[in-house]
């Protein structure tokens, strides 16, 4: 499997019983703490391998970073962070490459194994299947106010706490209820990644604003132009594929789009196991928030997701 439907990660069948996943990901500093840095990175890299529906098992380290002595002991505390993460998620890290460069970069490449059968690949979505999104919108927003200083210490936390959480629970139990597919929300936005689903399986979807879980100080941000360029140009990309109604204002159009770092899952579900999946999942303490449903075609002039308030 390539990127022809634009997949979370690629797949190579092995045997009839076993296929390996792959991914890569890796970014500059999303928050200022090393260590949080680093586990935010770890995190972001498996959430792939998960919305697959597979299983992470083996990780390569990416490292790039400034070769003066002072910044080695911030990039031990970056790579402690991603010792620690994997090592939540039962991945082994069994190796790596680094590099020197002014800026520093980190991440992870993922391996995971999955049956060939059970792939949660993007043409898999289903006409009448419930949207469920597990982490709230609005990273790439806050994440722009922080560094303009405009954030508090308990919105860094809040922000923090959610980028550093690990998918892997949610992925859990979307495989124990049984799901239609799944993908994870990362730099196109909640919007281009349900696109890229919804293509691959010839659907459309209608979403609600109304019950998207958005950080609140992404909300107030966001209301006053505060965004970052990726999310500007994942509005502007995606429009052709999007009808808006009236009703919705310009800032949530805007975090629809905003270009998320390790955000949650969205689940495309069959109805009748809808209410079992957000039961389960809120039993965790994970967010499962129903906000659209899949569709059986595009509306009448192409665009395949309407969003409503």
């Amino acid at each position: 499997m390539g990127s022809s439907n634009a997949d979370d990660a690629g797949v190579y069948r092995i045997t009839d019983d076993t296929a390996v996943v792959l991914t890569t990901d890796f970014f500059t500093p999303i928050v200022d703490d090393p260590y949080w840095f680093g586990a935010i990175a770890a995190a972001n890299s498996l959430s792939d391998v998960w919305a697959m529906g597979a299983k992470p098992i083996v990780a390569l380290n990416i490292a790039m970073f400034p070769s003066h002595a002072d910044f080695f002991p911030y990039l031990k505390q970056i790579m402690q962070g991603g010792i620690d993460k994997m090592a939540e998620a039962g991945v082994s890290i069994i190796g790596g490459h680094t590099i020197k460069d002014k800026e520093p970069k980190f991440g992870y490449a993922v391996m995971g194994t999955i049956h060939p059968d059970r792939i949660l690949d993007n043409s898999k979505a289903r006409p009448g299947d419930a949207l469920i999104l597990t982490k709230k919108i609005g990273t790439g927003v806050v994440s722009t106010g922080i560094k303009a200083g405009m954030c508090s210490e308990a919105v860094i936390e809040e922000l923090t706490t959610s980028m550093a959480t690990l998918n892997r629970k949610a992925g859990e139990i979307m495989l124990n209820i049984g799901v239609s597919t799944a993908t994870d929300i990362t730099g196109f936005g909640l919007i281009g990644h349900l696109n890229e689903v919804l293509s691959a399986s010839g659907c459309s979807a209608r979403l609600h604003t109304g019950r998207v879980p958005f950080f609140e100080e992404a909300v107030r941000l966001a209301e006053n132009d505060i965004a970052p360029g990726g999310s500007l140009g994942n509005l502007k990309i995606y429009a052709p594929q999007v009808s808006y109604a009236d009703n919705v204002p310009d800032h949530e159009r805007v975090l629809m789009n905003d270009a998320q770092t390790s955000g949650g899952l969205v689940i495309f579900v069959p109805q009748e196991r809808k209410e079992r999946l957000i039961s389960s999942l809120q039993k965790e303490g994970i967010v499962a928030a129903h906000i659209g449903d899949v569709l059986e075609t595009p509306a009448a002039d192409g665009r395949r997701i309407i969003v409503e308030r």
